[in-house]
C-alpha cells in the first residue's frame, strides 16, 4: 500500500527548448574535454527537451582566448560523433565574452561570435562589477548589438545592491539565469538571486550553463521536483530562447 511513497516523481521538461549557454564545444574551455563526452551531454540534454544548442565557449584574456580558428575544428569533430551516434540535433555555436580587454580588442576588429540576430552574451567578473559595464553597453547598442550578461544571480556582489539589477535591466541589459542556479547547485544564494530575479520579471534568457556530469546529475534531479514545476509555470511564455531566431 505504500509503494506510491517509493516511485519517483516523474521528470518535467526545460521550459525552452533552445540552450544559449552550455559548454560543450569538445577541448577548448573548461567543459566537455572531448567529443564523445560532449555527444554523452548532447543526449542528455535531448532528454530535458533540448532540440537547438548553441554552444557559448568562453573567451577570456590568458586563459581561453577562443576565436573562429580554434572553435572550427572542435566544432566538426563534436559534428562527427553526433553523425556517428545517429543523433539528430541542430548544435551551433556562439561564445560567453568575459568583460576584458581581450573582449574591447576583439570589438574594435569586428571580430565577434553572436548569437543569432545580433545577440551576444557576455559575463562579469566573478570579483567585482566591472569599472566600464554601463559604457559597454551602451557601445554593444550603437553598434546594433543586443547584449546579454551570463548568470546575474551568481555575482554575490550584487546581492546586497539589488536596485543594481533594475538599473542594467531598464538600460538595456538583458538578463540570462542558470538551471543550475535553480537546481540549488551552486548555493542557495544564487537560488534565492534567480527567485529574485523572476519574481521582478527581469528574466529573458535561461540556460544550463552545463559543463560536466556533475551538473547533468544536478539538473536531473531538479527536474524530478517540484521547484522545477514551479520554475517551469513562472517561466513558460516569459523566455526569449526559442525567439531568438526571429527576425
Amino acid at each position: 500500500m505504500f509503494d506510491f511513497l517509493k516511485r519517483k516523481k516523474e521528470a518535467v521538461k526545460l521550459p525552452f527548448a533552445t540552450d544559449i549557454h552550455c559548454h560543450i564545444v569538445p577541448g577548448v574551455d573548461d567543459g566537455a574535454p572531448d567529443a564523445a563526452t560532449a555527444a554523452e551531454l548532447i543526449g542528455h540534454m535531448q532528454q530535458w527537451g533540448i532540440e537547438r544548442i548553441i554552444a557559448s565557449p568562453h573567451v577570456t584574456k590568458n586563459v581561453f582566448e577562443n576565436d573562429h580558428t580554434s572553435i572550427a575544428p572542435a566544432m566538426e569533430a563534436l559534428h562527427a560523433e553526433l553523425g556517428r551516434r545517429g543523433m539528430s540535433i541542430d548544435v551551433s555555436h556562439a561564445a560567453e565574452y568575459r568583460i576584458d580587454e581581450l573582449l574591447d580588442c576583439r570589438i574594435a576588429a569586428g571580430d565577434l561570435m553572436l548569437l543569432p540576430n545580433d545577440f551576444i552574451l557576455i559575463e562579469n567578473s566573478w570579483l567585482q562589477e566591472p569599472g566600464n559595464l554601463d559604457r559597454l553597453v551602451f557601445d554593444l547598442q550603437v553598434k546594433g548589438l543586443h547584449p546579454i550578461l551570463a548568470h546575474p544571480e551568481r555575482y554575490t556582489y550584487y546581492w546586497k545592491r539589488r536596485e543594481r539589477y533594475s538599473e542594467l535591466h531598464n538600460a538595456g541589459l538583458l538578463f540570462q539565469i542558470n538551471v543550475l542556479s535553480l537546481a540549488g547547485a551552486y548555493d542557495k544564494g544564487c537560488l534565492k538571486m534567480a527567485e529574485y530575479l523572476m519574481e521582478q520579471d527581469l528574466v529573458d534568457f535561461v540556460g544550463t550553463d552545463l559543463h560536466r556530469a556533475s551538473h547533468v546529475e544536478a539538473i536531473d534531479r531538479y527536474l524530478c521536483s517540484s521547484d522545477a514545476r514551479r520554475h517551469n509555470d513562472a517561466l513558460k511564455g516569459r523566455v526569449m530562447n526559442d525567439k531568438i531566431f526571429a527576425k
